[in-house]
Parts: C-alpha cells; sequence; structure tokens
C-alpha cells in the first residue's frame, strides 16, 4: 500500500541514527541537533583554542579537531576533513564515480559551513568530549559538539553510536543517505506546489493550473523547481478537463540512485511508493 507521507520532523538530537537526518544534516549535524545548550560550568572548564601549523591529528584537542574538521570542508578538501570524523569508512570505499555523484552534495555542505565558528569551551569525560560552539553571531546560542577518541586515540566528530552505523554501511552511507534527502527535498517542493495550487485556484474560480501557469509570475517557486533538477526526479503536473482537479507526479530519474519512492499528490494528499521507478497512479478510494 502507498505510504502517506509523514507530518514534518522537528530537528532532534545527534544520538538519533544518522541514516534518518539529509546528508548535510548529517555532516553538520553537531552545530544542528545536538542537544540542549550547555551549562555555564561546563563552558569555562577549557579555554578555546585555534590549532597551530605544527598541530598533528595526535596532538589535536577537541577544540582544534572541530576547527581544523569544518576548515577542511570549507577549502573542500573533504577527504581530509572526513578522516577526522566517524564518516572516513563511508568514503573511502567509494568509487571515482560515486564520488562523482556525491559531489554535489559535498559541495552544498561546504557552502554551508560559516566561515567564523566561536568556541565557548571544551568538556573531556574518558574517551568522550564535548565542545561547544556559536555559530550564527553573537546572539546565537551555544551547541554542544561530540566527539571521540578513534583507534589511535586522536579526536575526531562524532559518537560511537553513529559510528557503528556508518561501518556497518560503508560506502553505502553517502549513497543512502543522498536517497534519503532527495525524498525530503523532494516532499517539501509537493508541498509548496500544493499550496501553490490552493492559492491560484482560490484566485482562478475553482481551478487549477499546469505547471507553466503555476510558474508564471512565481519567481520563488520557479527557482524551486528548477533547483529540483539536481535531485534526480521529474516532476509533472496534470489537470483534469474541467480543470477542478490536479494531480502531481514525481519519479526518480534513476532508480536506486537518485532515489527510491515515487510520488502521487492531489487535493486529498501525497502518496508515496517504491514502485521500481515507475509513476504511482493510486486507485480512487470509493
Amino acid at each position: 500500500m502507498p505510504q502517506s507521507m509523514p507530518r514534518r520532523m522537528r530537528a532532534r538530537s545527534a544520538r538519533l541514527p544518522v541514516t534518518a537526518l539529509s546528508l548535510l544534516q548529517l555532516l553538520l549535524l553537531a552545530l544542528s541537533f545536538n542537544g540542549a545548550s550547555p551549562t555555564t560550568t561546563a563552558r569555562a572548564q577549557t579555554p578555546a583554542t585555534a590549532p597551530t601549523a605544527n598541530t598533528t591529528q595526535q596532538a589535536r584537542t577537541p577544540i582544534q579537531t572541530v576547527t581544523e574538521f569544518y576548515k577542511a570542508l570549507r577549502e573542500r578538501r573533504f577527504r581530509e576533513a572526513f578522516a577526522l570524523s566517524i564518516y572516513k569508512p563511508a568514503l573511502e570505499g567509494l568509487s571515482a564515480e560515486e564520488y562523482a555523484e556525491l559531489q554535489p552534495e559535498f559541495e552544498k555542505l561546504a557552502g554551508a559551513v560559516p566561515e567564523k565558528i566561536e568556541f565557548g569551551g571544551e568538556q573531556i569525560s574518558g574517551d568522550t568530549a564535548t565542545v561547544f560552539a556559536r555559530v550564527g553571531g553573537e546572539n546565537a546560542q551555544l551547541e554542544a559538539i561530540t566527539l571521540m577518541r578513534g583507534a589511535d586515540g586522536a579526536w575526531i566528530f562524532g559518537d560511537a553510536e553513529n559510528q557503528e552505523i556508518v561501518k556497518r554501511d560503508g560506502k553505502a552511507f553517502f549513497l543512502k543517505a543522498r536517497i534519503e534527502t532527495h525524498h525530503t527535498e523532494v516532499e517539501a517542493l509537493l508541498l509548496k506546489l500544493a499550496n501553490a495550487e490552493a492559492g491560484y485556484s482560490a484566485l482562478n474560480g475553482g481551478r487549477f493550473a499546469d505547471m507553466p501557469a503555476l510558474l508564471n509570475g512565481k519567481p520563488t517557486l520557479r527557482e524551486d523547481v528548477e533547483s529540483a533538477r539536481t535531485l534526480g526526479y521529474t516532476f509533472q503536473i496534470t489537470v483534469g478537463k474541467d480543470g477542478k482537479s490536479y494531480r502531481v507526479n514525481a519519479e526518480p530519474t534513476r532508480y536506486g540512485r537518485s532515489g527510491l519512492l515515487s510520488y502521487h499528490m492531489d487535493q486529498a494528499g501525497i502518496q508515496k511508493k517504491d514502485t521500481g521507478g515507475k509513476p504511482l497512479n493510486p486507485q480512487t478510494k470509493k
């Protein structure tokens, strides 16, 4: 049976299995999803210090590890960045073709890393550490970033629970995460199209619009639809003969690579199902 689209999920802790997060969230999870703000006591335990040119991976403090991790991402040195994290096994097994497929996702990630990250301190407890960082200006809250010691004793970005997931999936980890990212973004675009159709109908006597009419005069929606091409999905709007109904279909252009789910949306809502890449055209319920 087709699945109905779940309600929009709120941001959750980084302890959520990483395969349930978007690729961008996966790799920026520490600054976005790692729980509550730290206490004043925890912030002050270790002063923030930037890494020096002679700092080796073995000698890096947790703050220095986080600094170098984000610096390498921002400078598009992805292999060096992932070597400082639990994601290293996921990158090592990729073929040149697979790496090239993921390159646009990595580029989006690099573009999202802020140039300046302010640190409020670090807290070490055995083989785990927490770094407190602020992004988005001085009014932003400090966020807690989790690190752990790797096999060689050096600090790496991430935690043991999610490390096991990465090890289990190996090179499939990034590819699976990419597909899940596309599914999330497709569903977000479908909701925008539904809202646009509702607005069009309200102004046009209950009639709905095909894609060209819907995008006419709506630059932001047009940009969303055009940018959706990078998702590896095709979108089509079909309007009923009387103009009083519509349906939207979306299918992956490369089944198993750009996506697994096909989507069908009409006035009743959104349905999705793995149809092997074929259009989803559910029967009308009686």
